[in-house]
């Protein structure tokens, strides 16, 4: 037993906490309660400590597994009464060694059932061996957690309904946000980017279900304690693995590299231990499909040969035209489009550990952390641009189906365009930390835990060129088959000669989260059986973000020199046609892009001429243009959290029964001051003021924790808690953004309040078998404040903003009052509820003869409900008449306008929330071989609300399926094949909840990875 043994088992000797309520019961029971509880079995009892050496600030602890021999390592580190648990391989008294797969979930259960609260784990096999090759992937197989993924990789989480902003990861103890980019922007809000980091880095991960005084508050979901190995908790002296992989992904038709190592080393007193681990990977992988870029309504110039307006190509007043009202309610397509997204990710992690043990009581530790991710986003489209052009597009041939969609047609003067887009990105991570572990008595100890980390996310480059022809003749669209539509152009989209460069932008950014934290934990063993906790914490939580625009329509003023090189005269508006300049002739711009298998039936446009981004930037010099600042992009939160709690624990025999308890009270108090930028007109000018609003606020959150033992193998749990999440970053600073494409302004509200909710769950679990598990879980939360956004419709001037803080690129800056804007803001809401289910079954075929006793499965199933209240704009039910002068007779109004979206109240989900979730996985697992097969399918779900009269966008289902092969070629070296998203599953996103209008639909093709592992 290592020197600090003795120590652990006093410390690890508690669970929970528990409130003064709970606690006077507790003192009123009989005295045998007390005097009893030690004889609750510490190796095999569920509620038992865990034997090992917990992590800082960790309630929950996994076994580090690293030694050779797994059996003796475990008598080892459990109390000298325990025993490890032992099966029949082949007679009733044969002792299997548990190993490898099995072994980690050994560990994982032990977590659980250890446990007082509610508590998942996923543990490594061995060192640097993860089970997924993303953490995320290997989030979704516990129950009651979902992933949204990114390029075909887990990005995200949301567990038991509730989405990843809802969820607090710490790393080592330490709270922290890691952020990156998605396929739309930089994330810029509390939410983790599990892609971040690579799996390897890890040695176990631990989710807290239900709260307890002593972990830190802002969570309605989860708190997910991401954890790297210790150097004490492995075998003495030195340490060796490496592995090495290649990755090969058959749509990209690309290899990469995934290599990982670690050395470490423990003195041979176990006083002194330290290890360097490292993981790098680099991938090369392709993204196919079509997109719609939403659907919109719009009133056309022509709908089958009837003009809709007295003169074409926006002239003339409406005609009032039945047949063109029709056309003009239907949704659309906005800007129907196949192409190509390529993906080049590269990730290098290191990690680093310094323990000092120089008695048994007295423990020091300093953990670091470094990861960098970078990536290139590159895409190719070709399109028509209906958005904000109807007005000059004349349709025939076209059918309306029964959800009101104008699912069919054929274009003329249609507005073609081709893009190419880059985006450069690194996301740097940095954290460093340090805890000390100090048993003052035997009965009183300590642990101090202080670090920082910084995420740091930049996009030096996020540049798009586009080519246009504003008068293609003959393309149609065919989106009866809603998820692979047929589009077809008319002219050549190859040619040079019907292409000119219109717009040129470059929208670089930074986003900077830092984290400080100080905690103080106490623990006091009063008496047998019951124990005080109690400390006291400090959090600084910092939030940068800046956006900047090199943006530029090269003819926005009609008639006039182009505003990027002074070398055009552009055509004035009323020129339409061939010969209308509006931007550089593509000459030779441009490149040819090849569409490839994007999922497009026979008939679809395939090849395109794209601008070539080298010679457009070198053209127009885009990147020696002075960047300007995107006002609605720049902005910074500083959050203060100090506080404390209090925590009591019981745990004994009441008539029999044996029962832990923990419950207790938090404190926290917060402090916020978010920045962002008010802009003005003052005499003529733009001025732009930085606007700070600052508020705080405290809250009480009392928790409380039962676990009831009817039988060895049996426990029944119960929790109760207040919880809080703070309001997402985005929606708290002053000041609005525009988004000229869509004609939104979305204001912030830094008087948000946070999410409250009162939380419930009660669970039952049966260990009916080593390495198996039956648990049923309800739970349901009362969310009492609840963050909704207020819609309306109304003129840009309405908004108060200067014209200039629309961006230059956009339809609106030419045309700023061309329609309607939808005008957002978040405001304090009534609230919204949440109920759910968890089923999870685990089990070992040991008890089967020969081979089949190597076989076992997991399988859970997770079934959530929500209500909430959402503001939505619905779809307009009109088109505007024109008006006169009733005694001139002249035109006032041309009408021929969409009216006002009308507002509704939608009752629905909460965003990110699936109705229904499973998740299996069967393996097979002897002394050399295993293998693995995995199955997750994800239910529908809205993520957020519509800007074009959309009720509500989302996702539809999602079904992925992993398998991984391992074979040992001697006890040190393995050779391993593994493959994700074998179906090749498509990543299909809708637009409007009744309607379920094709959004997008991607592929990304199937993963596989071959290599080998030594350990020394």
């Amino acid at each position: 037993m290592g020197m600090q043994t003795a120590a652990t088992d006093r410390r690890l000797n508690w669970l929970g906490g528990i409130s003064v309520g709970s606690l006077v019961l507790a003192l009123a029971m009989p005295a045998t309660a007390v005097a009893q509880a030690a004889q609750i079995p510490n190796s095999v009892s569920p509620g038992a400590p865990t034997q090992v050496d917990p992590s800082p600030a960790q309630t929950a602890v996994v076994p580090e597994g690293q030694p050779a021999d797994p059996a003796a390592t475990t008598a080892s580190q459990n109390s000298p009464e325990t025993v490890p648990e032992t099966v029949s391989a082949d007679s009733p008294t044969a002792e299997i060694i548990v190993t490898g797969f099995r072994r980690s979930l050994d560990a994982a259960l032990n977590v659980k059932r250890q446990s007082v609260s509610s508590v998942d784990a996923i543990v490594a096999e061995d060192i640097a061996k993860f089970p997924d090759q993303n953490l995320a992937e290997s989030l979704q197989r516990i129950p009651g957690i979902s992933i949204q993924r990114d390029a075909g990789e887990g990005r995200a989480i949301t567990v038991r309904g509730l989405g990843a902003q809802f969820t607090r990861v710490r790393v080592n103890g330490l709270e922290t946000v890691a952020t990156s980019t998605d396929g739309a922007s930089s994330n810029r809000d509390r939410a983790f980017d599990f892609n971040v980091f690579a799996s390897e880095l890890f040695n176990s991960i631990v989710v807290h279900k239900t709260a307890e005084a002593s972990l830190d508050e802002g969570s309605l979901g989860a708190v997910v304690d991401l954890n790297t190995g210790n150097p004490l908790g492995g075998k003495t002296g030195f340490t060796l693995v490496g592995s090495a992989q290649a990755s090969y992904n058959d749509l990209s038709k690309n290899f990469g590299p995934r290599l990982a190592g670690l050395l470490s080393w423990k003195s041979a007193d176990g006083t002194f231990g330290m290890a360097l681990s490292g993981a790098y990977t680099k991938t090369n992988n392709l993204e196919l499909g079509n997109n719609s870029v939403r659907w919109a309504q719009g009133v056309f110039d022509s709908v089958g040969g009837t003009p809709c307006f007295t003169a074409p190509n926006r002239g003339g007043t409406y005609t009032n035209s039945a047949i063109c009202d029709t056309a003009a309610l239907a949704f659309h397509p906005r800007i129907p489009r196949y192409g190509s997204v390529r993906h080049d990710r590269e990730r290098l992690g290191i990690t680093g550990s310094i323990q000092w043990a120089p008695t048994e009581s007295t423990k020091v530790s300093i953990d670091g952390l470094y990861s960098r991710f970078k990536e290139t986003r590159e895409e190719k489209w070709g399109e028509v641009l209906l958005r904000s052009n109807e007005r000059s597009i004349d349709i025939s041939n076209y059918t309306i189906d029964g959800n009101n969609n104008l699912v069919k047609a054929t274009l003329n003067d249609a507005w073609v365009r081709t893009e190419h887009y880059l985006r450069k990105s690194q996301t740097e991570f940095y954290q460093l930390g340090g805890s000390w572990d100090q048993d003052v008595t035997d009965k009183l100890r300590f642990t101090l835990l202080g670090g920082f980390s910084k995420s740091d996310a930049t996009i030096p480059v996020e540049t798009t060129f586009v080519f246009d022809d504003r008068d293609a003749q003959g393309y149609s669209y065919d989106y009866t088959d809603m998820k692979r539509p047929k589009l077809t152009f008319g002219t050549s989209v190859t040619d040079p000669a019907n292409f000119q460069l219109a717009e040129i932008r470059d929208r670089p950014s930074e986003t900077i989260n830092k984290f400080r934290t100080a905690q103080l934990r106490t623990e006091w063993d009063v008496a047998e059986g019951f124990q005080i906790k109690a400390g006291g914490m400090y959090r600084r939580f910092s939030f940068d973000t800046a956006g900047f625009s090199r943006d530029a329509v090269v003819c926005p003023n009609a008639g006039g020199k182009d505003v990027v090189l002074g070398t055009l005269t552009c055509s004035p508006n009323t020129l339409f046609g061939p010969t209308a300049v509006y931007g550089f002739p593509a000459g030779s711009l441009g490149e040819i892009f090849n569409l490839g298998k994007a999922g497009q039936p026979a008939g679809t446009t395939t090849s395109f001429l794209v601008p070539n981004i080298d010679a457009a930037a070198a053209y127009t010099k885009l990147y020696n243009r002075t960047p300007t600042v995107l006002v609605g992009d720049t902005r910074s939160v500083v959050e203060e959290v100090t506080g404390g709690y209090a925590e009591f624990d019981i745990k004994g025999d009441l008539f029999g029964l044996n029962y832990a308890a923990n419950a207790g009270m938090r404190y926290a108090h917060t402090a916020q001051k978010s920045t962002g930028i008010s802009s003005a007109v003052v005499g003529g000018v733009t001025v732009n003021t930085p606007a700070t609003v600052g508020r705080s606020y405290d809250d009480w959150l009392p928790a409380m924790n039962v676990a009831l033992f009817p039988t060895e193998k049996v426990i029944l749990r119960g929790a109760i808690a207040k919880v809080l999440t703070r309001p997402s970053l985005g929606s708290l600073t002053p000041g609005g953004s525009v988004d000229g494409f869509n004609y939104r302004v979305t204001f912030g509200n830094p008087l948000l309040k946070p999410f409250r909710a009162t939380a419930f769950d009660l669970a039952a679990e049966w260990y009916f078998a080593p390495q198996s598990i039956f648990s049923v879980a309800v739970f349901k939360k009362n969310i009492e404040s609840f963050t909704v956004t207020q819609t309306r419709s109304g003129s840009f001037a309405s908004t108060g903003l200067p014209l200039s803080v629309i961006p230059a690129s956009s339809p609106a800056a030419g045309a700023p009052e061309g329609q309607l804007w939808q005008i957002n803001a978040p405001v304090n809401g009534e609230g919204a509820s949440l109920k759910g289910m968890e089923i999870s079954l685990q089990s070992s075929f040991r008890f089967l003869p020969g081979f089949l006793k190597n076989f076992g499965f997991l399988a859970n199933a997770t079934f959530v409900d929500s209500s909430a209240g959402y503001s939505q704009g619905g779809p307009a039910t009109a088109v505007t008449r024109p008006t006169f002068n009733p005694v001139t007779g002249a035109v006032v109004t041309p009408g021929g306008v969409l009216g006002a979206l009308p507002n509704t109240t939608r009752t629905a989900t909460l965003y990110g929330l699936s109705k229904r979730a499973y998740n299996g996985t069967l393996y097979y697992e002897d002394k050399k071989f295993s293998a693995r097969g995995s199955v997750s399918y994800r239910s529908p779900y809205i993520d957020g609300s519509s800007a074009t009269g959309n009720l509500f966008e989302g996702y539809n289902s999602t079904l992925n399926v992993d398998a991984s092969l391992r074979y040992k070629l001697t006890p040190a070296v393995e050779v391993s094949l593994e493959g994700t998203n074998l179906t090749d599953n498509y990543r299909s996103r809708y637009t409007d909840l009744d309607a379920n209008r094709n959004y997008e639909n991607n592929h990304f093709g199937r993963t596989f990875l071959m290599g080998a592992r030594f350990k020394m």
